[in-house]
């Protein structure tokens, strides 16, 4: 299988652009979701779905695809939004989110919707189930990289670092973890929270191949998943540093709209917000 169509650095800006559309206008329709943690990771998952993975949406159960489980599970209308503008479902889905009987519920299921790759939405449990996706491509001998999308809250959680340390241990160079680190969770600062740092020296003590980024510049992150592809004997961590509500300036940072859906109001000053820029 290869790579259809790459898009260039503008291109990808313009789908991220029109992504973070779909998002806001989901959930302020619905009046259900989460826009704060969805907005910060859209840069990452449209580089991936545009630019990155091995995949096809004609087949997108094909074995020999590149996976994404997006272990944050409650962002997924950014992966909603990114899948539809990827050509694994119609546009027109979009506007059924979170309506009874809808393939796009508040968190992904994989036996509903063409192109998720795990159902998640209990946090902590993704790292996991990517390792052992990772360690049957790698049995089954598949050219396969599988993609971990992790929130920073989510690392508060003690199964992350049990597969942590057992994706070091098995030596699961065909597995990338990226932390959408937005620095806010539902009650507040991660670090008032519970604290995770220092995050690059934790996972260097674990095993891994440490990445730093800046999660909203395209460039970057290709030429970290270019780099961690190139890394063998140990799986890779992407810790890429991002904006909660990025592009909508009056929820960026705000701990408050981790689960808050906009009024219609506000959805038409965050649409012409993102019109500007």
């Amino acid at each position: 299988m290869k790579l259809q169509g790459v898009d260039p650095i503008w291109a990808l800006e313009q789908r991220a652009k029109a992504v973070r559309k779909h998002v806001l206008t989901m959930i302020s329709h619905a009046q259900v979701g989460h826009p704060g943690g969805s907005l910060s990771c859209v840069d990452l998952l449209v580089a991936l779905y545009f630019a990155v993975l091995r995949i096809d949406p004609r087949q997108p159960s094909c074995l020999e695809r590149d996976q994404l489980i997006l272990s944050k599970g409650h962002a997924a209308t950014a992966l909603y939004a990114t899948l539809a503008e990827r050509g694994f479902f119609p546009l027109e889905w979009l506007a059924t989110f979170g309506k009874i009987n809808s393939a796009l519920q508040v968190h992904p299921d994989r036996n509903k919707v063409p192109g998720v790759d795990a159902s998640t939405g209990a946090l902590g449990q993704g790292l996991s189930i990517g390792l052992g996706v990772s360690l049957a491509a790698s049995l089954d001998q598949r050219d396969s990289r599988i993609f971990v999308l992790l929130g920073d809250g989510e690392l508060q959680e003690g199964q992350i670092w049990e597969a942590a340390m057992a994706c070091s241990h098995y030596k699961v160079d065909n597995l990338v973890a990226i932390v959408d680190l937005n620095q806010v969770q539902l009650t507040g600062p991660v670090s008032t929270v519970m604290g995770i740092q220092p995050l690059p020296s934790k996972f260097k003590s674990f095993g891994w191949n440490v990445l730093e980024i800046d999660g909203h510049q395209f460039p970057q992150i290709l030429e970290a998943t270019g780099a961690a592809k190139s890394c063998r004997g140990k799986p890779t961590v992407i810790i890429a540093r991002t904006v909660k509500g990025k592009g909508c300036s009056f929820m960026e940072n705000k701990s408050e709209w981790h689960g808050r859906a906009p009024t219609s109001d506000e959805l038409c000053q965050a649409l012409a917000e993102l019109d500007r820029d």
